[in-house]
């Protein structure tokens, strides 16, 4: 598995998730299923197939997570960026023809959150911005058909 890049508070999130998902969700499930077994008929109840879905989700979330935080390159966001290029961890202020100036963090997908103004190395804006320097014009070949935007800021 590619290492994946995280932030160090996204890293710190994804840890407490497994614990979490380890030490108290696992039980949770452990007790839905008995307390289904108990109730007989487990070939026509709803309940316990219900656990039996919710366990195997658990567990493939922790086996994922596990996997993930064992690749993981933590990113420092206070890191100078000394030759201004754009890279995970970068904070990037893009402006789109007359639009407002955008500023987004560019992270690894883990945790990808556009909403928040955090961007994936891997979507078609970051990877259009990464290793672009302040001033460079781009061209970001996204689904919705392609759009040029210039880089105002790289921190």
């Amino acid at each position: 598995m590619p290492s994946s890049y995280l932030t160090r508070e996204g890293f710190e999130k994804l840890q407490q998730e497994l614990e979490y998902l380890r030490n108290e969700k696992r039980k949770e499930v452990a007790v839905r299923l008995q307390e289904a077994m108990e109730d007989g008929e487990l070939i026509e109840n709803a309940e316990y197939e219900d656990a039996k879905n919710e366990q195997a989700f658990t567990e493939g979330r922790i086996k994922d997570l596990e996997l993930l935080l064992a690749n993981a390159h933590i990113i420092d966001e206070d890191d100078e960026n000394e030759h201004g290029a754009i890279e995970v961890g970068s904070k990037v202020t893009i402006q789109e023809d007359k639009r407002d100036p955008e500023t987004y963090m560019i992270v690894g997908p883990a945790e990808a959150d556009p909403k928040q103004n955090r961007i994936s190395n891997e979507s078609p804006l970051g990877r259009a911005l990464m290793n672009r320097h302040t001033g460079e014009k781009v061209k970001v070949e996204a689904p919705g058909g392609a759009f040029v935007v210039e880089v105002l800021k790289v921190e």
